[in-house]
């Protein structure tokens, strides 16, 4: 269940100054109203964006009459004369704010003064826009649906308000472009999925390669630069250690422990052993339990 008015008191106590990068704003109001009753014709000099969450009404906007129903969007634009008719009652929230043109971007300018201009003024069946989804995550509930930690609202009220122009109009340029996944990263992520995959006798290098997204020759010049061997000798000292662990620390037979591993066969895996461990895997295993 929402909390109507806990809400309207939170966000019209603490989210009337808002800004991010590039962007800030000064909101007159929040209206949050599970009935809300209809009103009079009258004009703001400021944007004022409504969201119906429930009932049915009219909007009277420059002259023409448009449906309101659950998950109509409506952009009140400065000047322009309108009224909102309820038949009988609207569950509605609503904001009015100003772009603060000398804190903001060039292109924040240019897209909220194509929102206050726009043609579009109205959106029906927006439930599913970012900016609604955005806007139902604002209100506070009550029971068992928890409500969002505050510390996470002020960044989604600021958030709803970029959304904006894109519900009326173009959507935000561009102005950043997503930064490349670093070389530590991406090798994190591979050495990750070769652990936890030992047991695959054919963990290729084309395998973890396409499990992470890039090249086989990509993620071969990765280990050779960072790990400093190749794929190859890194998967099998891997394959050894995890053997190791299994040898001195648990109960399961070199057979198990080969399969474990992904050797496939004892033969291979005594061999491949015996040839980095200077030892037998029997032999370790006695030696390791004879020290400990």
């Amino acid at each position: 269940m929402f909390l109507w008015n806990e809400t309207a008191t939170w966000l019209n106590q603490n989210a009337l100054r808002l800004k991010t990068d590039g962007a800030a704003f000064t909101v007159h109001y929040w209206g949050v109203q599970d009935r809300m009753m209809s009103n009079f014709l009258h004009k703001h000099s400021f944007l004022e964006i409504c969201y119906v969450l429930g009932g049915q009404g009219t909007y009277l906007d420059d002259g023409k009459l448009y449906p309101l129903s659950k998950g109509s969007l409506f952009c009140s634009r400065p000047g322009i004369t309108h009224y909102i008719e309820s038949h009988p009652e609207l569950a509605i929230l609503y904001v009015a704010f100003e772009l603060d043109e000398s804190d903001s971007s060039e292109a924040m300018r240019t897209a909220f003064q194509a929102l206050a201009e726009t043609d579009t003024c109205i959106v029906q069946d927006g439930d599913e826009l970012a900016a609604a989804q955005l806007w139902r995550a604002l209100i506070r509930r009550s029971g068992d649906e928890a409500s969002l930690p505050e510390a996470v609202l002020l960044h989604i009220a600021v958030s709803l308000l970029l959304s904006l122009p894109a519900v009326f109009g173009k959507p935000l340029p561009r102005q950043w472009t997503a930064p490349k996944r670093s070389s530590i990263a991406l090798l994190k992520q591979a050495k990750l999925f070769i652990t936890d995959n030992l047991s695959d006798d054919d963990l290729s290098l084309d395998k973890v390669a396409a499990q992470i997204n890039i090249s086989a020759r990509h993620l071969s010049r990765l280990f050779a630069s960072n790990v400093n061997e190749s794929y190859t000798n890194y998967v099998r000292k891997q394959r050894i250690r995890r053997a190791a662990e299994l040898l001195r620390y648990s109960e399961r037979t070199i057979k198990e422990i080969s399969e474990l591993t992904g050797f496939g066969s004892v033969h291979y895996f005594t061999r491949t052993f015996s040839s980095l461990m200077k030892t037998t895997p029997a032999r370790f295993r006695d030696d390791a339990r004879t020290h400990d």
